[in-house]
């Protein structure tokens, strides 16, 4: 019989352009963050500091990925998911 890998694990390990999904998100929202204060505040100083800054968090992001001890990245998910109730009790 085939074993299948769980959805999970192919979560645990995913990554796009080289960041894990929660760092990758934040990424994306100071990108458009970046896009906001450009479009609202328009002047080429703002852009080249909006570009600045998103190449270095991209830059200091990926250094931390790389370091999974520094901090929230080692347990992403649970050893083990259930669909059990937590109590015996019924309450229904």
């Amino acid at each position: 019989m085939k074993q299948f890998k769980p959805y999970r694990d192919i979560r645990k390990k995913a990554v796009i352009f080289g960041l894990p999904l929660n760092l990758f998100a934040l990424q994306m929202l100071s990108v458009i963050g970046s896009l906001m204060v450009i479009i609202f505040s328009f002047g080429m100083l703002t852009i080249l500091t909006a570009i600045a800054w998103n190449c270095l968090l991209f830059i200091g992001l990926n250094r931390f990925s790389k370091q999974p001890h520094l901090g929230f990245l080692k347990k992403s998910f649970p050893k083990r998911i259930s669909n059990k109730r937590q109590s015996t009790l019924d309450y229904e």
